[in-house]
């Protein structure tokens, strides 16, 4: 591909479509024997979108390869039988609700730190999280498997950094080169770890001084991927907007 950037500054990869072979890599994959995690949270009005996320997931993301889904949601009781592929498992775990939206977004990063610690570290060798209003319409592959993954948005203008220095979520004018989407990221268990205990520890702080960064956890996100670079960045394909 020409047409695109396909190599970040500090050399990894940039995943477009016809940049990799598949067929190579998931010979690569399954030989290492590799269980991947999906968290998705489906908290208040946004358990409707439940099943149209797991039927696209069960049938697009790493096909043909384990996959544990972890579907955290204050809605257990909503969630009629799901048929899933004979590799793939389906958790569901309650959670708290919030009265607002935005706890409910900035509680993810400590829900997912947490639960790995406690769970996920002994279950899975990689770990995804994926916003549940998202439809998936072609294979996400092991093409997106690596240590710190994260993906870029299309239209990186219509979002901003938190600037505010007194934020733990601040970016320096100047310092920042991709924006990042907290809809789809993940990594090696480990790394995603690092990943939300950090980001849930700058939203705490945040949250004793009062304030709220300008994105909430997408914020602490680019913050933390900005000074602990990807190893691997996904298009925009992976996360695209309809009316773009």
């Amino acid at each position: 591909r020409w047409d695109v950037l396909v190599l970040t500054p500090w050399l990894a990869p940039i995943v477009w479509e016809g940049t990799f072979s598949r067929d190579i890599l998931n010979a690569q994959y399954v030989q290492k024997n590799l269980v991947t995690g999906v968290v998705t949270f489906a908290v208040e009005k946004y358990w409707f979108f439940i099943h149209g996320f797991m039927r696209s997931a069960n049938k697009y993301f790493l096909a043909g390869h384990q996959v544990n889904f972890y579907l955290f949601t204050d809605s257990p009781e909503k969630i009629s039988h799901l048929q899933m592929a004979p590799e793939n498992n389906l958790f569901v775990i309650p959670v708290q609700n919030h009265s607002r939206w935005q706890d409910i977004s900035t509680s993810r990063m400590d829900v997912i730190s947490t639960y790995i610690h406690s769970q996920f570290q002994y279950e899975v060798d990689y770990l995804y999280s994926i916003d549940i209003d998202v439809q998936l319409l072609a294979h996400i592959g092991v093409e997106i498997i690596d240590a710190l993954v994260g993906t870029i948005t299309a239209h990186p203008e219509n979002k901003a950094y938190e600037t505010r220095p007194e934020s733990r979520a601040a970016v320096p004018e100047g310092e920042g080169d991709f924006y990042y989407t907290a809809s789809f990221y993940g990594g090696s268990v480990s790394e995603v770890y690092k990943l939300t205990r950090a980001c849930s520890k700058g939203i705490m702080e945040d949250r004793e001084r009062g304030i709220e960064a300008r994105w909430h956890d997408e914020s602490h996100l680019n913050k933390y991927l900005l000074y602990h670079k990807p190893t691997r960045l996904l298009s925009p394909e992976y996360y695209w907007d309809t009316e773009l």
